[in-house]
């Protein structure tokens, strides 16, 4: 084995160009779309042999599993998943790899430096629309399988590579695998956002919950364009809110003294944090005007080992406190809106899938990774709470993230190449290798 694996690493440097021009070739598919990349997709698969079946959905349809989102977060657009079957050629174990291939809406007025559809590079960054976000780990996992079909080399257990919508609730690996799709682990391919790229794994990732709060007030009872000699009649919207903002920061402290996880105690040295990220009231225009409404936005990360509907609980049980003692909000109580929340999920440090990257990492970068828990929310979440199938995800070292308002996203060119090969040893690893001829499904 030790052989084939030093072969791998070995024909994914002889098929550098290769490897970089079908990167290329996805990203300049960017320009027709989501249905471009996933057509594109789909005819790579089949090259390789693949078996390919493509289903299309309606997000707002896919049950929900320790997940919630407010309706009006959810695109009922319909989305098309598209998963390649790779069947083994003996009885090894099972893998599934995913990605997803919706980025941000193009934009030809991006203000990129670089053009975003040749897929250029400088100073070792490959630029395009997507490339990091996640057309990256979308061409890598057929790249994977293509790396071993050039050394005549098959997967004894089956491979299953999914291109499945993932932005904004589409939920797209969570339709797959409540249609069928099963396996014995999952690989996430994604660049990593943290900025380290192949020195991290993604086996942790906290739950998070995102909710606003609906305040009521009363403006004072004059007819007057300036309030302000009024405004001890009235009730200021702006002042009760502050008394619920005290609140959750009481809440937040209580749970950091209660609720630790070792993993990350260790990296921040604490395991929840309450964030009130929004407030809106009144009219910077008219300042001498009362607020009779505000709205406060706030998010909560919490560990794997938390339900949501606990956290969601405790929440409301801190803001009913407040409320009760206030006469104001007792009888105008605040309204909370829950945006959307996810649960997290884990899998352990010690199971073999992480081995198994772990030492493709090591023998392909030359470096030692280590379990990220700092991933909120993240996809690999799926899987393990869906159906308990462990999961993990790497990615190579990216940055300037469109999504995250940046131009020029890129990512590094030879770690992508790195990339394919470690998910081309994870395969071997994971599922075990024949040798065989010319691919067939």
């Amino acid at each position: 084995m030790q052989d084939i694996l030093t072969q791998i690493w070995g024909r994914a440097q002889e098929h550098r160009d290769e490897i970089i021009s079908g990167l290329r070739d996805y990203i300049a598919a960017q320009e027709g779309g989501e249905p471009a990349v996933q057509a594109m997709f789909r005819r790579n698969a089949e090259a390789l042999g693949c078996a390919v079946e493509a289903s299309t959905y309606n997000p707002a349809e896919v049950i929900l599993v320790e997940e919630f989102a407010n309706g009006a977060t959810i695109n009922p657009k319909p989305r098309t998943s598209v998963v390649a079957h790779l069947k083994g050629v003996g009885s090894g174990r099972s893998l599934i790899l995913f990605a997803h291939p919706d980025s941000e809406a193009f934009r030809a007025d991006s203000g990129w430096k670089q053009d975003p559809l040749k897929g250029e590079i400088v100073d070792g960054k490959l630029y395009g629309w997507g490339v990091a976000d996640d057309l990256s780990g979308v061409a890598a996992g057929l790249q994977a399988i293509a790396l071993l079909n050039s050394l005549g080399l098959r997967p004894l257990g089956d491979v299953l590579v999914a291109s499945t919508p993932s932005k904004r609730h589409a939920r797209g690996v969570s339709h797959v695998l409540q249609h069928g799709l099963s396996a014995d682990a999952v690989v996430y391919l994604h660049p990593a956002e943290s900025g380290v790229g192949m020195k991290e794994i993604k086996g942790f990732t906290s739950g998070q919950i995102e909710f606003r709060i609906e305040i009521e007030g009363q403006a004072p009872p004059t007819t007057e364009p300036h309030q302000t000699a009024f405004a001890h009649k009235g009730v200021n919207a702006i002042e009760k809110a502050i008394l619920l903002v005290q609140a959750l920061r009481t809440l937040d402290e209580e749970r950091a003294s209660a609720v630790r996880h070792p993993a990350l105690q260790d990296e921040v040295g604490r395991s929840t944090n309450l964030m009130v990220s929004f407030i809106q009231a009144g009219n910077a225009d008219r300042l001498s005007r009362g607020a009779d409404r505000c709205t406060l936005g706030a998010a909560i990360a919490f560990p794997p080992f938390e339900k949501l509907e606990n956290v969601r609980s405790e929440i409301e049980t801190a803001i009913e406190r407040v409320t009760a003692n206030d006469p104001w909000l007792a009888t105008h109580p605040p309204k909370i809106l829950w945006d959307a929340g996810v649960a997290g999920a884990e899998v352990p440090v010690d199971h073999d899938l992480v081995k198994a990257a772990a030492s493709s990492i090591n023998m392909i970068c030359g470096f030692e990774p280590w379990i990220n828990p700092m991933h909120t929310g993240s996809d690999i979440r799926n899987p393990m709470v869906q159906k308990n199938i462990p999961t993990i995800g790497l990615g190579p070292l990216c940055g300037s993230l469109t999504q995250n308002g940046a131009t020029d996203e890129w990512v590094d060119s030879e770690d992508h190449v790195r990339f394919v090969a470690t998910t081309a040893m994870i395969i071997a690893k994971w599922c075990g290798l024949a040798i065989s001829g010319p691919a067939s499904t």
